[in-house]
């Protein structure tokens, strides 16, 4: 089970022996780092976020593998967070290739494993779990474990079919918007919008965790993905539907899913599994939404432990 102190962190503050730096990329992108040293570790976790996200969403999740000894790292993507921009409006997520993400990830990799004790294990949330298994299946990170929590292997359809959503964004990058917003933000993106948080989660208040940082640290807030975001989330996930790349990941892999998840297809996530070899996965149902780690106390307990007796079967001490 989880560690009994969970229940009290203080979900909206900066531990103090955390270290928040600057992770320069290799073409001298400032991307934004939280390092959690343990004293006497076990291992070390890398924990990749999703769309939108920055890493003060996930402080929690954070303590409860520092408390269990592992070392925390975890980086905002390029183009989120603390990590500036990639278009020219602040709250407009746009990359140009998801390959650029990729790339980022293989050379923080390489960076953190030389640089902290294994086990080494990767943790990958929605567009982070994504970006994890697309850069396993290409064979270029080699952790010793990963697990990867409601993975966007395919976005949820929404009554459209796939190739006429990806066609719809294509031209819209066509005709010039590509940089532009694909839907509309919330109309006051500084309170929490209760139609959306179903969605997510079922806590109200791990809820409202994101808009008190949203008015704590303003640069982290971003919104909706630009249309060549969207595009190119479809040609990325396209990539992963590679029978013979997910069959040669010889990672072990926990997937952490919830059936009735509105944000990324459920059935996809099933086929990846049955092909990747050492995979396993850990089913919730209704009581589940999106961010599994930011559930209520039962679900998210329950997802831990399915973490922690994963991780000492297949990465103990070292």
């Amino acid at each position: 089970m989880t560690d009994p102190t969970h229940s009290r962190f203080d979900r909206r503050s900066i531990p103090k022996d955390v270290t928040e730096d600057i992770w320069p990329g290799p073409d001298g992108w400032a991307f934004r780092r939280l390092d959690w040293r343990h004293d006497a570790p076990r291992g070390s976790v890398l924990f990749t976020t999703g769309r939108a996200d920055f890493y003060e969403k996930y402080l929690e999740s954070f303590h409860d593998f520092h408390a269990r000894g592992w070392n925390v790292t975890s980086v905002d993507w390029r183009g989120q967070g603390g990590s500036g921009r990639c278009g020219p409006h602040p709250h407009v997520g746009h990359i140009d290739d998801f390959s650029t993400w990729v790339d980022d990830l293989v050379a923080l990799f390489q960076d953190w494993h030389a640089d902290h004790p294994g086990p080494h294990v990767l943790v990958g949330h929605s567009m982070g779990g994504h970006l994890v298994l697309r850069a396993l299946a290409e064979q270029r990170i080699h952790p010793d474990a990963a697990i990867l929590i409601a993975p966007m292997l395919a976005p949820a359809g929404g009554g459209m079919p796939e190739w006429t959503a990806q066609l719809v964004a294509r031209i819209m990058c066509l005709v010039g918007r590509s940089e532009r917003r694909a839907w509309k933000p919330n109309a006051n993106p500084l309170e929490p919008y209760v139609p959306r948080q179903p969605l997510l989660t079922h806590d109200a208040e791990r809820y409202s965790d994101e808009f008190f940082w949203f008015r704590e640290r303003p640069f982290v807030r971003l919104g909706p993905a630009s249309w060549r975001w969207v595009e190119r989330a479809y040609a990325s996930t396209r990539r992963l539907r590679n029978r013979q790349r997910l069959m040669r990941v010889d990672v072990p892999l926990l997937v952490l899913a919830t059936a009735t998840d509105e944000l990324v297809d459920h059935a996809t996530i099933e086929r990846a599994v049955h092909l990747l070899p050492r995979a396993e996965m850990k089913l919730f149902g209704p009581e589940c939404a999106h961010e599994i780690l930011r559930e209520v106390d039962v679900v998210r307990e329950e997802a831990l432990a399915s973490c922690f007796a994963f991780l000492d079967r297949v990465a103990p001490q070292q």
